[in-house]
């Protein structure tokens, strides 16, 4: 019987999560399965993998064949290279102790990567967050610049037409004192006329002497 590792899907529309099982290669895609070794939630960043790492190690050596999203996660979680080092012990090359601790070198190697790639992503985060922090700044100013030349355009509007109101105003002012000055000489003129032409009827009017 050919056996493969595989993925059932599970959890709901719009959030997956899967199961790494042990099944016949026959089997339907989320049919039965012979065992569950393991999940894999690919929703979290970075995708959290819970792994029966000693189940998954027999299930390789045994020779089930992987799908390539499992081979990727049985080699992230080490499976492989242990199973690698354990041919070195079968042939030889070095004893188990050696074995674990070129295992866990290889492990915190990798933990340093991860890290690192996180380091890496939270530092590209917060400068894409400064950036776009930093353009909505330029856009707020942009915008604050727009207002206030709009609020400067329209000072300065109703400043120049208070200056030419107020123009008119002492223009009219101006003609309204001249025509007042032009009346007042026009009534004491024509007094002075109207005077003047009483004095001269009354000499007119004074009898002769006998």
């Amino acid at each position: 019987m050919a056996t493969r590792i595989r993925l059932q899907r599970g959890g709901r529309k719009g959030y997956a999560f899967y199961s790494i099982v042990i099944a016949d290669a026959r089997a339907p895609r989320d049919g039965k399965f012979t065992e569950k070794i393991g999940t894999y939630n690919p929703n979290t960043n970075p995708a959290t993998v819970d792994l029966n790492f000693d189940r998954a190690l027999y299930w390789v050596e045994t020779g089930a064949q992987p799908s390539d999203t499992v081979r990727n996660i049985l080699s992230r979680e080490g499976v492989y290279m242990m199973k690698h080092l354990r041919g070195g012990v079968k042939k030889g090359a070095f004893d188990e102790a050696t074995m674990q601790k070129k295992f866990d070198a290889w492990k915190a190697d990798k933990v340093k990567g991860a890290e690192a790639v996180r380091e890496n992503e939270a530092k590209a985060k917060k400068e894409a967050a400064a950036k776009e922090l930093e353009a909505e700044k330029k856009i707020n100013e942009a915008i604050a610049k727009k207002v206030a030349d709009k609020k400067a355009a329209e000072a300065a509007r109703q400043e120049a037409e208070k200056k030419v109101n107020e123009e008119i105003a002492k223009k009219v002012a101006e003609k309204k004192a001249a025509e007042a000055t032009a009346k007042a000489e026009a009534e004491a003129a024509a007094n002075a006329e109207a005077e003047g032409a009483q004095a001269t009827e009354g000499e007119n009017e004074t009898p002769a002497e006998a």
